[in-house]
């Protein structure tokens, strides 16, 4: 079976895009231009490595260049902890450095920084320890004060609506005072994310409103950054088909153009990344294409693409193993350590030592290494080899999420060996193999259903015909990946992970 290199294209190829530009879970994405070129990053929550690099000099075209933490700063992450980790960061460009402000919702707000994003971050240092800040943004003002503001999450403060505005020292380090509540918008159900822009003397504050699902994108602007604020609806869904535009970025090209980066809520898919066109209109940014004349945006399907002749580039997802490092795709479940996958000791393939867990739950089995969904619909296979395995140990593939795993899993017997669907209510035996090795695969409709199947002896595939539902997880899509777990010392090796057209 070849790969499928682009499970999901949005550059047309004629000159036009199709959104989303990003069909994975990039959720909360923000977008700043250094020159001609774009970096994006965003939640990871409390996969590792976190906070993902991407880089387009389209807004089209992205490719996923790095990780700016290897490990989530806090020791309770060496277990799964769903929903929790990082929430929405905020990327800047300031004093010929790359700054990251994240904030993880129980423990605080913290800072990394780089020369070159594409290189070696900082270790983060928490700039304010905090129980129920987030999607914190830093701004710089033209005196060269500096100021950090903020969200809250309900779930942990008590406080929601709410945008706070603090001054910070200009390094970084450490906040100056208790600042000023900026607006308290109970009309504006769930206002977060705040994104400070100065443009023309004026300041905007770009924030989500209404929640992820239903939501829309609200701009204040004021000439004073303590305001007093006026406010504009800029984006919502009117007639489109993208549920809950908002929540993304505000960004210019070296053409003088402006672009609109945003997710929308798509369940077990994630939240997938749009790009909208803009234009100012009495100072104000219209989002999208404003169909009653009212000002406000609704979300478009396709486009002109923001820059001509750009070479075709799309997230990675497909991995040979080939290399001595892991692809940039790959996540662990919480913080992970360098002994639990080993590309060396067989060449080609990708060994995985076992962990203490359950493969019927593997939403909390902190060795699940799992991929974003990249498309509406697409089919996974890989080779698992069970040579070196322990006796009743499981080695397979899964789809985890909402609290819930679905699996195959080649279960190695003292006498046979068995290939099994592994759910929360147990061990259902499908096949007896004698052989140590079996592709393993599994197809995901555009509903998000799944089956899983396995290649027969006469190089059929035999699709079983339980099927299950991919759910989404604690504010993150659902993923697919791979597993082992063995109560003794074990390996399991897998060959490559190939993503193709289901």
């Amino acid at each position: 079976m070849e790969p499928c290199r682009y499970p999901w294209r949005p550059d047309l190829g004629d000159g036009m895009y199709s959104n989303p530009v990003i069909h994975a879970d990039y959720s909360d994405p923000d977008v700043i231009r250094v020159g001609d070129d774009l970096w994006m990053t965003s939640s990871s929550f409390q996969c590792t490595p976190g906070l993902p690099i991407l880089h387009s000099r389209d807004l089209v075209n992205w490719q996923l260049v790095n990780h700016a933490i290897r490990r989530i700063p806090h020791e309770s992450y060496r277990d799964v902890r769903p929903g929790c980790g990082i929430w929405a960061p905020a990327l800047r460009y300031h004093a010929g450095k790359f700054w990251l402000f994240f904030p993880m919702p129980d423990e605080g707000i913290y800072v990394t920084t780089a020369e070159d994003p594409a290189g070696r971050w900082a270790e983060p240092w928490c700039l304010q320890e905090a129980k129920g800040w987030i999607d914190p943004c830093p701004f710089w003002d033209d005196d060269g004060r500096a100021y950090l503001i903020h969200a809250y999450a309900m779930s942990r403060s008590g406080l929601k609506e709410r945008i706070h505005l603090r001054p910070m020292e200009p390094d970084g380090t450490r906040l100056l005072g208790d600042g000023v509540e900026l607006f308290h918008t109970p009309h504006h159900l769930y206002l977060e994310g705040p994104k400070v822009h100065k443009i023309d003397g004026w300041y905007y504050i770009l924030c989500p409103g209404g929640g992820v699902q239903t939501g829309w994108q609200v701009v204040f602007r004021a000439r004073s950054l303590t305001g007093p604020y006026e406010e504009k609806v800029v984006l919502e869904q009117g007639s489109s088909r993208v549920n809950g535009p908002h929540q993304g970025a505000l960004v210019d090209l070296p053409d003088g153009s402006w672009w609109f980066l945003h997710f929308q809520d798509c369940g077990p898919f994630g939240r997938i990344v749009h790009l909208q066109p803009v234009r100012w209109e009495d100072g104000w940014p219209v989002v999208g294409v404003d169909r009653d004349g009212n000002g406000i945006g609704e979300p478009v399907e396709r486009w002109i693409k923001p820059v001509p002749d750009c070479p075709i580039r799309i997230p990675e997802t497909t991995d040979t193993f080939g290399s001595n490092a892991l692809g940039l795709q790959w996540q662990w479940n919480a913080n992970h350590e360098p002994d639990w996958s080993d590309l060396t000791s067989r060449p080609g393939w990708l060994r995985l030592p076992g962990g203490i867990g359950s493969a019927g739950d593997l939403t909390m089995f902190p060795r699940f290494l799992g991929q974003k969904f990249p498309a509406r619909q697409f089919r996974v296979s890989t080779v698992c080899d069970i040579t070196a395995a322990a006796v009743d140990s499981l080695a397979g593939l899964a789809v985890v999420g909402g609290g819930r795993s679905f699996a195959i899993a080649f279960k190695r017997g003292a006498g046979r060996n068995r290939v099994v669907l592994c759910t929360a209510e147990g061990e259902e035996e499908v096949a007896a193999l004698e052989r140590m090795t079996a592709e393993l695969a599994v197809t995901v409709s555009s509903d998000g259903s799944f089956r899983f199947e396995i290649l027969q002896a006469d190089e059929t595939w035999k699709t079983f015909e339980r099927g299950f539902r991919a759910r989404e997880g604690g504010w993150i899509g659902a993923r697919v990946g791979l597993f082992h777990t063995s109560e003794l010392q074990s390996v399991a090796d897998f060959s490559a992970f190939l993503f193709s057209a289901p």
